[in-house]
């Protein structure tokens, strides 16, 4: 097909994508659970190729890239059974090697950034792999160096078609090697932890990352036969073995939501119990939100928030402005920096948000400066935030989602907001929420769906 007609088919598309339409300033009630963890689930379920037995997964999130990777394992081969809403048994008995050359598994490899995650397991049993450069959110460089170094470290050979944008892999025998990682990345070390599980050989990871999710997919595999130890530290050694069998797994929730929720009712001034956090796993995360002055308790493994009018930003203990920024695990989740920098806002006090990781993902800013906020976006990874201290609300506008993190902040400004504020490309946020628009009504949230083409008024 014509590229022309492709852009002209794809603009149409989004003539009719859904938006959110919000009043906001109102008060919520009540009790919300989140979801499976996003995160874990493209690590985990990447995790079933690596087996021909049965693999059981329960608490997986109902979202579009979680189903888009299901969908993915499906066409390889995978047989796929839904036994419940959020759980899924697997069995990658005969996997279609083949299909790597298909047109549609370039389509929808390509669309989906979570892809990425089949190569160590393919690599590691088949010896082979391909993916065609994945996608994601518009936030900026996000390198796969980390990814394939490490494979190259084991003995894969690879080679990257720059006019095709794809990416193919050759592991015949791949043996156990020191590998020390560029940067602590989650996703390349729990790749290079899959390929190295059926390698011949010892491996050693260090500088690997040590995320509750990452060490979820190490105690999986263990339980499939692996031998991984150091589970988590940075420093990780691999065993290999030469076959690995089947296993029930549960996924943790996803403490972004968590985060989300707590930003949710400090912003809306609401009474929320989020319940099931498994509080020992957040890490800093609760600390990072008391920074900002929010008041929250654990009640068992659920946090409670009450409603607060006011909440006032720490300053450092000699009197200077508070710094949150993100960094490797247990530090503080470059996913929540967004949430953080919007509950900012309403605070009273200042704060320096400072996003290493990606160049783009405080570009946001913006509409939330339009919406009243006191922000100076000082460069691409560093914002302050004087915060209004609620003496007025923000106001509602409508804006678009530039990616999911970005699209959620905006989501719980435009309900702490005054007005009406609609939010369109929702396609963005709903990549990593689930049934969000749903959840929140229950909370009694004014919130609703329409058509991006004619939002009604």
């Amino acid at each position: 097909m014509p590229e022309s007609i492709c852009i002209t088919n794809e603009l149409e598309k989004q003539k009719y994508m859904n938006a959110f339409e919000i009043t906001g300033g109102i008060k919520l009630k009540g009790e919300i659970t989140p979801q499976g963890a996003k995160n874990e689930a493209l690590q985990i379920l990447s995790a079933v190729l690596l087996t021909e037995k049965k693999v059981t997964i329960s608490n997986i999130p109902d979202i579009k890239d979680v189903n888009k990777l299901i969908e993915l394992l499906g066409d390889l081969g995978v047989i796929v059974e839904r036994i419940d809403k959020d759980t899924y048994t697997f069995e990658a008995k005969n996997i279609d090697l083949n299909f790597f050359e298909s047109e549609t598994f370039k389509a929808k490899g390509g669309g989906l950034r979570g892809s990425i995650m089949i190569v160590g397991p393919l690599l590691a049993r088949f010896g082979k792999a391909a993916i065609p450069k994945p996608g994601g959110d518009k936030i900026g460089r996000r390198r796969l160096d980390t990814h394939f170094i490490g494979f190259e470290k084991l003995g894969a050979k690879f080679v990257y078609d720059s006019k095709k944008a794809f990416f193919n892999v050759d592991a015949t025998n791949l043996k156990g090697a020191y590998i020390l990682l560029d940067e602590a990345s989650v996703t390349g070390t729990a790749n290079i932890v899959m390929a190295a599980v059926l390698a011949s050989g010892t491996t050693t990871i260090y500088n690997a990352a040590c995320e509750p999710y990452l060490q979820q997919l190490c105690k999986m595999l263990n339980r499939m036969g692996a031998k991984i130890s150091g589970i988590g530290s940075n420093l990780l050694t691999i065993e290999g073995v030469k076959v690995l069998g089947g296993t029930e797994h549960r996924m943790l929730p996803d403490m972004i939501e968590i985060g989300s929720f707590i930003g949710l009712a400090a912003m809306t001034e609401s009474e929320i119990t989020i319940k099931n956090v498994s509080y020992d796993e957040l890490g800093v995360i609760p600390e990072v939100f008391k920074k900002l002055g929010i008041k929250l308790e654990r009640r068992g493994d659920d946090i409670y928030v009450p409603s607060q009018k006011h909440y006032e930003i720490d300053t450092f203990i000699d009197g200077s402005i508070l710094t949150i920024a993100d960094s490797p695990w247990p530090g503080f989740t470059p996913d929540l920096l967004s949430i953080v920098l919007v509950v900012a806002t309403q605070a009273k006090g200042n704060v320096l948000i400072h996003q290493k990781m990606f160049e783009s993902r405080l570009f946001f800013v913006d509409k939330l400066i339009d919406m009243g906020a006191q922000i100076i976006l000082c460069d691409p990874h560093r914002a302050t935030v004087n915060g209004i201290d609620k003496k007025y609300k923000l106001r509602g506008i409508s804006m678009t989602s530039p990616d999911i993190r970005a699209g959620v902040s905006l989501l719980i400004a435009a309900l702490s907001a005054e007005g009406k504020s609609t939010i369109y490309n929702i396609e963005q946020i709903e990549r990593g929420y689930q049934d969000i628009d749903t959840r929140l009504r229950a909370l009694g949230a004014q919130i609703k769906r329409v058509n991006a083409d004619a939002p009604s008024h």
